[in-house]
């Protein structure tokens, strides 16, 4: 029987209701000796009047009151049929974010998993719905290793991997709530390992980016078959998702465990890394000066010597670099109408090592020759303040 407003369990008052699901009913109460806001999770009562399971649960439940992590919600003991949790005063987590937002949520949702597999203990039933966001950014995993707490008999009943289906069969929208999540392994009732809780981590990061379920179908049956064979659609991730970013959510979401991902502390690492920058353009020093105050014509020689010698390097350089990470790409460039084409050796165009910056030694409209510089994705060049001269 739901309880009220102003009930009590034990020490604590319930104040008001926070929802239902498969693994029970959870209100927002008050401690009345500790003076603080606390979650109850009354459990459902199938097992609450089930005396071995109750002492099961007990076991459990000291397991899991050990694990002390900023971004787990704590336990705190049991009173009576209730589970006393830390209650968390935020919004359940939801897509789609940007994609920066989604990558620093994502990274402690990971750190809360790499610490529980630390201490031995799988979460088996993570989702959105088990994840809430504090107002200040904080992240909350709920219910960490209740799945299999609350089992039947957690040492023979292999499908107590999905606490829903076992506790809630009948409920049909708390069914596809944890479905849509499931590991392959678990929706064929296999045992359960840190590898589930990596394919769930997979489902919920794209579902932060795409704002969608990844696996979102009308029935529990469609949802486990689709786990277990349908093509993972990837298409609605955003285009601006680094590509590091979508290779981690295709490795968590390998249907072979083996071939998955093997530790949720390497997702960390890839979601803290930062993709590499193109190099930054080399800035020359500024020329010495001439009795006019104008760069001297020796160092506007040189300045066309090493154009010449750059182009020549880039080649060799080309020739002796490993096989390119990038497609070889052809294009053809317009120099501009400044660049000049002397017809003694060398050349007055050049590319830079990184491939993105184009260098011309021409005369602008003033008559005077100078170097020129642009980006290959722009479409005019800049001269190179300091590399004026008349000297043809």
């Amino acid at each position: 029987m739901p309880l009220t407003p102003g009930s009590r369990i034990g020490i604590y008052e319930v104040t008001a209701a926070i929802g239902a699901g498969g693994m029970g009913e959870v209100y927002r109460a008050r401690d009345t000796k500790l003076n603080r806001d606390v979650a109850l999770k009354v459990l459902p009562q199938a097992m609450a009047g089930d005396a071995g399971r109750l002492r099961r649960f007990e076991r459990e439940a000291q397991v899991l009151a050990a694990l002390n992590h900023p971004n787990i919600a704590a336990i705190y003991g049991m009173e009576g049929p209730a589970l006393v949790m830390e209650f968390v005063d935020g919004e359940t987590l939801a897509g789609p974010l940007p994609v920066e937002e989604a990558i620093a949520l994502a990274k402690q949702i990971a750190e809360a998993l790499e610490y529980a597999h630390e201490k031995g203990i799988i979460h088996r039933d993570l989702k959105p719905a088990n994840i809430k966001v504090t107002p200040e950014g904080k992240v909350k995993v709920l219910d960490f290793g209740l799945a299999k707490a609350m089992a039947e008999d957690p040492e023979s009943q292999e499908y107590a991997n999905s606490p829903t289906l076992s506790l809630a069969a009948t409920k049909m929208g708390m069914i596809l709530g944890t479905a849509g999540y499931m590991s392959p392994e678990q929706a064929k009732g296999a045992n359960a390992d840190r590898r589930a809780d990596i394919w769930a981590f997979g489902v919920v990061l794209f579902e932060l980016l795409a704002g969608k379920r990844l696996i979102d179908e009308p029935t529990a049956s469609e949802a486990l078959a689709a786990v277990l064979k349908s093509d993972l659609n990837l298409s609605a991730l955003p285009p601006n998702t680094p590509p590091r970013i979508r290779r981690l959510i295709e490795r968590c979401l390998q249907r072979n465990r083996q071939q998955r991902l093997q530790a949720i502390g390497e997702a960390r690492i890839t979601l803290e890394s930062q993709e590499q920058e193109p190099d930054a353009p080399v800035i020359a020093p500024a020329p010495p000066t001439g009795p006019s105050g104008g760069p001297s014509g020796g160092w506007i020689a040189a300045g066309v010597l090493a154009v010449a010698l750059a182009a020549t390097g880039f080649v060799a350089w080309r020739a002796a670099r490993p096989a390119p990470l990038r497609p070889l790409l052809r294009l053809e460039l317009e120099p501009g109408a400044e660049a000049l084409f002397p017809t003694r050796p060398g050349s007055s165009v050049a590319l830079s090592p990184d491939g993105t910056r184009l260098v011309t030694y021409g005369r602008g409209a003033d008559g005077l020759t100078r170097l020129y510089t642009r980006l290959l994705d722009q479409a005019q060049s800049v001269p190179l303040p300091g590399t004026e001269s008349a000297w043809d």
